[in-house]
């Protein structure tokens, strides 16, 4: 890892949802949206993984203010959301990788979420995945699943991954961790410790990965074709 920190630059924000986070603790404990108000409905939030700018409200999220995978009123309607995509933006240039985590059901996803389509790179990030999950495995000798997230998971739109892909991040994966579902969401906390581990040797796979040489496919001119991100 030492070697990664002095070669690599690393963006670590622990949660992004803060507001929805604090609220899971104190009154739900599966809330997932944020807390924002709504001007026409009683019901608060917006699920902030549907809320980018990339296919926003399509085919994966609701357009109902109740619902918890709501998109929002409009894209980054949430200051989350558009305080994550302002600093990618002004940094999109340098950046290399963009790993966002949720739970659960055992997952290392990548682009598309929206469209079951074959990414540019997708040689380059289908082999990053898999010594992923090979260096996650290695760990506890826990399987991952890996692959698009339209075909391994479900179809969603306006996800930061596929925001952050179709931004110019050659390298956007989604983390779904432990467990399958047998606890779920209420993963025991003598469990903690080791996934934890275990995805630090996927991500440390990961960084490493990107010190090599791999032809990803996109160019400048795909960094430049989605101005409106």
């Amino acid at each position: 890892m030492r070697r990664l920190m002095n070669q690599l630059n690393f963006y670590i924000m622990p949660v992004f949802n803060v507001d929805g986070y604090h609220f899971s603790w104190t009154t739900d404990r599966f809330w997932r949206k944020t807390r924002s108000k709504n001007a026409k409905y009683h019901c608060r939030g917006v699920d902030a993984n549907r809320n980018w700018k990339v296919k926003w409200c399509e085919e994966g999220a609701s357009s109902q203010p109740c619902d918890d995978t709501y998109c929002g009123p409009f894209p980054e309607s949430e200051p989350e959301v558009k305080a994550v995509a302002k600093f990618l933006r002004k940094h999109k240039k340098r950046v290399k990788a963009y790993i966002s985590i949720h739970a659960y059901a055992q997952m290392l996803l990548y682009p598309y979420s929206y469209k079951y389509a074959t990414i540019p790179n997708f040689n380059c990030v289908e082999s990053a995945a898999h010594n992923a999950v090979t260096a996650l495995y290695s760990a506890y000798g826990v399987r991952y699943r890996y692959g698009p997230a339209s075909t391994t998971l479900y179809v969603s739109s306006g996800s930061s991954m596929d925001w952050a892909y179709r931004n110019g991040i050659p390298y956007a994966f989604a983390f779904e961790l432990r467990d399958t579902g047998y606890f779920g969401f209420l993963l025991p906390e003598a469990l903690i410790n080791p996934t934890c581990t275990e995805t630090m040797r996927a991500v440390n796979t990961i960084s490493s990965g990107l010190l090599k040489k791999c032809e990803t496919g996109m160019h400048e001119l795909d960094r430049e074709r989605y101005p409106y991100l």
